[in-house]
């Protein structure tokens, strides 16, 4: 049986789009029964989990970093060997670009020297974890010299993989200026059943709007953090109430850093809520689809799965100018790419959304959504790995 095994260390019970892609890859191969997919996940101990014939997990006991994250780091080469040992696959995928490509490399050349080694740029951690924060408190300099020695541990870890898998073209394209594997376009899916505009629910609606049907709307469930925009929104929201005269209902869920600072918010100003950390996929998407427009102020998504269902619900979008954000709005004409980053240029485009023909908005958002199909991108995918197993097995 053709055999797929994933290693990710980005893994997490609470992430976001790691966990979401991970999870919708395993119900995709829980439903196969030619092909076997054996997802590795990092837990607090070592067991397996049979899920069908076409999914296993393999969960292995793995460090868990102190604090209240809920990542785990498998390092060691006995974390790896049994797996590998056990299955021996023809395609293994690296989700994660941390110690982990080197070590199942090494690993894999033992035991399975003919498998496909993938990786999947799940995060553009050059930019979006050491330029990024390196400016910010350096200055752009040093920023420029971090990332491109970034570049070079990225190119050291997936040293002789067969390649990439990559969902924004920005960023394909920065992989291929930095001499990393050859990439490949692999798009991710969005669940248009569960995301959609019929998902509104006209009670939560009204209790938005308190009382004025022409109070703007706006839904932030990204993590609390400098790289999601939480700052410019926080700063612009009473330039928006100033501008506007009435001031906007803004939900927050999720948790991050900046969770006191949206605490404070929703204790001085009487529309703006915290719902705390929402598991419930049915309940994020009835807030999606309640809501005016929706927010993507990141501007190193490496796709985006958060705006994408937004879209699918029905929402505008304010995009951020660079990364998978500006893809989306650009490519569906469904919003406003921020011009810059400040509170006042994204005050500016939010009123001018909200002036907008939303009613054309919101159809071009959901249109565009439909494009993206999760069975889509993994039968794409699983084209991909048996493409390049029959390539290198043939060469």
């Amino acid at each position: 049986m053709f055999t797929i095994v994933d290693f990710n260390n980005f893994w997490s019970p609470s992430g976001g789009g790691v966990r979401r892609y991970h999870l919708q890859k395993m119900a995709f191969y829980e439903k196969q029964q030619e092909v076997l997919s054996v997802f590795v996940m990092p837990d607090s101990k070592t067991f397996t989990e049979k899920k069908s014939d076409g999914l296993i997990i393999e969960h292995v006991k793995a460090f868990r970093f102190p604090g209240k994250w809920e990542y785990r780091f498998m390092w060691k080469p006995s974390q790896i060997k049994p797996v590998l040992e056990k299955y021996k696959p023809q395609v293994i995928e690296v989700g994660s670009p941390y110690l982990l490509p080197t070590l199942v490399r090494r690993v894999a050349k033992k035991i399975v020297p003919d498998a496909v080694l993938l990786s999947f740029w799940h995060a553009d951690f050059p930019i979006t974890y050491v330029q990024r924060p390196v400016t910010n408190k350096f200055g752009k300099a040093l920023g420029v010299i971090c990332k491109k020695l970034a570049f070079w541990y990225a190119r050291k870890e997936f040293k002789r993989y067969d390649g990439i898998q990559v969902s924004c073209d920005e960023v394909l394209k920065r992989l291929e200026r930095h001499h990393m594997p050859k990439s490949y376009w692999i798009p991710l899916g969005c669940d248009i059943q569960m995301f959609s505009p019929a998902k509104r629910d006209e009670a939560l609606v009204q209790k938005l709007k308190a009382g004025n049907p022409e109070r703007l709307t706006i839904f932030f469930p990204h993590r609390f953090c400098e790289e999601k925009g939480i700052e410019l929104l926080l700063a612009a929201y009473p330039i928006i109430t100033n501008r506007l005269g009435c001031e906007p209902t803004l939900v927050f869920a999720g948790t991050g850093p900046y969770l006191p600072q949206v605490r404070l918010a929703a204790q001085n100003y009487p529309y703006v809520q915290y719902a705390g950390f929402i598991s419930s996929i049915d309940e994020m998407a009835k807030i999606y689809a309640s809501v005016d427009l929706g927010l993507a102020l990141s501007g190193w998504e490496t796709f985006g799965l958060s705006i994408l269902e937004s879209m699918a619900c029905g929402n505008a979008q304010i995009g951020a100018s660079t990364g998978a954000a500006a893809e989306h709005v650009r490519n569906s004409g469904a919003g406003r790419i921020l011009k810059e980053r400040s509170p006042r240029a994204l005050a500016e485009a939010i009123i001018e959304l909200y002036h907008s023909d939303m009613v054309n908005l919101k159809q071009k958002a959901r249109a565009y959504a439909e494009k993206f199909s999760w069975d889509e991108c993994f039968k794409r995918q699983l084209h991909l790995y048996q493409e390049i197993y029959n390539n290198k097995r043939n060469s």
